[in-house]
């Protein structure tokens, strides 16, 4: 009997929050949800940034040991590097018509995504609920979040 590899549940942990990697992880999670298969995301360490209410507007293109920017790192730490290569990928995330980080969060959740946050990280940071964005499903251990990912079809991206 042939078993069905359908994929089922896309489980997406997002440890930094870098641009790229925020958008990358939301793209992936919204995805998921437009093909009718379910998508949880769980906030971890840096990641956390991303749905911080103070934070979220405010995140950053990592340009400093970063290979996909194609520049030596001691350029890409100079003065400014960082700020311009940030506001270009703006510029072309607002030229694709992708929503900025705080309205994909609003259509993540809109669209069934549950959004989780780390509880020994938000402990290391000594970050409180009511530091995080409205739409968050809650806070989560390790343990908890895998066995949030039990089950045939689920599979487990880190970002």
């Amino acid at each position: 009997m042939q078993k069905n590899h359908k994929v089922k549940k896309m489980m997406l942990i997002l440890s930094k929050a870098t641009l790229d990697n925020v958008y990358a992880c939301f793209i992936l999670a919204n995805g998921a949800r437009m093909e009718g298969i379910e998508s949880e995301i769980f906030f971890t360490f840096f990641g956390l940034e991303a749905i911080q209410k103070a934070k979220l507007e405010h995140l950053h293109v990592a340009t400093v040991g970063n290979p996909a920017m194609h520049i030596p790192s001691v350029l890409g730490g100079l003065p400014g590097v960082e700020a311009m290569a940030t506001k270009m990928m703006k510029k072309k995330i607002e030229d694709l018509d992708i929503p900025p980080i705080g309205e994909f969060l609003e259509i993540l959740s809109a669209s069934g995504t549950k959004m989780w946050a780390c509880k020994l990280a938000m402990d290391m940071f000594d970050l409180e609920e009511k530091d995080l964005i409205e739409d968050l499903d809650g806070v989560l251990t390790v343990g908890d979040f895998y066995g949030r990912a039990e089950g045939e079809g689920t599979h487990v991206i880190f970002i």
